[in-house]
């Protein structure tokens, strides 16, 4: 792997971010292998690459998107459908996961009946006045400790605020197709799943019982990708999930989910060069040509734990590798067991990066950021 690495370095430059889309099939297989039930929505904004979105649309995933852009990125796959297939697509394949969506947003999807989520009284009354096609879907406000991002300081409603916001979604002549919730990104504490679905399934259940016909079951993201032999197994979590759902509600729902990081996290390398080197109070500093205003954008966003390997051996030691803006912020590690003998010249590569980093890329400082290299398309 090193050697091809190198070589496509040298004839690309860097930084380099390989993206192997023979990877993100897989793990849209393995997700489908596991989860056979459940509708997988990628999450886009993990990563929205256009040819992520190609690859994805055309092994039939559906798409989870935040913002109208995000959306028009679905819309170009199938804007060559005849008009009664397009509306059938969007309708079946798109939900609008951002509970806060602004009018003109509204406004201009009304036309296509779209699938939204909502978590407040407020959002019901601007999406009655704005979209009044629209399906709804509650969000609920679950438990997200050991997760990697949490979300419910942000989103959700509390589930004793649930019935209300049912009622009031039907009293304004709207429908809630469903419930959704989102135990937080990259979650290895798997009871969250299972107290969410217990959480939502009374809920769900209660409403049903009062003539509601809920019919949609959306449990969120968080599926952990495999970083590193101590992330805990999809498929172990997916047996959760199944086992939970099978015995809490009825058979006639159908359950979909939100994955984003566990579709391309794993599906990418970065290659960088180092591009200075210095020695500051006793530590080596690699200073590399990208960092985390960048692709290391995750670091701060994310908080994701960055890994650096290097292309040759040598006597290693405790570094720091940092980022090439003038902004002493843009630290990328100040522990990474590198060697000492590295020199300007040399390349790094990081597995691994392929989720919440060229996505949250900046311009800062003139740098432009990684050419980004597909591979088996």
């Amino acid at each position: 792997m090193k050697e091809n690495l190198i070589k496509l370095a040298k004839e690309h430059g860097t930084p380099l971010f390989i993206l192997d889309h023979a990877k993100i099939r897989e793990n849209f297989q393995t997700f489908k292998k596991n989860l056979p039930n459940v509708q997988a929505y990628y999450a886009v904004k993990a990563n929205s690459n256009q040819e992520i979105i190609k690859t994805l649309f055309n092994e039939g995933a559906s798409f989870d998107v935040a913002s109208y852009n995000e959306f028009m990125q679905i819309y170009n796959q199938i804007k060559t459908f005849k008009k009664a297939e397009k509306d059938f697509f969007i309708w079946d394949k798109i939900i609008f996961s951002n509970t806060i969506k602004d009018k003109d947003t509204l406004r201009k999807i009304k036309k296509y009946k779209p699938l939204v989520t909502y978590d407040n009284a407020d959002e019901v009354d601007k999406i009655k006045e704005n979209c009044e096609t629209a399906g709804l879907v509650l969000r609920l406000k679950v438990p997200d400790t050991g997760s990697q991002v949490e979300m419910s300081s942000k989103f959700g409603a509390e589930p004793s605020d649930a019935a209300g916001l049912i009622k009031r979604v039907f009293d304004s002549g709207l429908a809630v197709e469903g419930l959704s919730f989102h135990v937080g990104s990259q979650c290895t504490n798997f009871d969250n799943y299972a107290v969410a679905l217990q959480i939502t399934a009374e809920i769900f259940n209660e409403a049903r019982k009062k003539g509601y016909n809920l019919k949609i079951v959306d449990i969120g993201g968080g599926f952990p990708a495999a970083y590193d032999s101590n992330v805990p197994r999809f498929e172990r979590l997916a047996e959760v999930i199944e086992s939970e759902i099978k015995r809490l509600f009825p058979a006639d729902i159908e359950i979909i989910a939100e994955p984003g990081r566990f579709m391309v996290a794993t599906a990418a390398v970065l290659v960088s060069e180092i591009i200075g080197k210095a020695v500051r109070n006793g530590k080596i500093f690699y200073h590399i040509n990208d960092g985390v205003y960048h692709t290391f954008s995750g670091i701060v966003y994310d908080h994701w734990i960055p890994n650096f390997q290097p292309f040759k051996s040598g006597e290693t030691e405790v570094c720091a590798v940092v980022g090439p803006t003038c902004d002493s912020f843009d630290k990328i590690s100040l522990s990474e067991q590198l060697p000492r003998n590295l020199q300007i010249g040399d390349y790094l590569y990081t597995e691994n990066i392929g989720a919440y980093s060229t996505a949250s890329s900046t311009k800062f400082n003139g740098f432009e950021g990684a050419i980004i290299l597909h591979i088996n398309q």
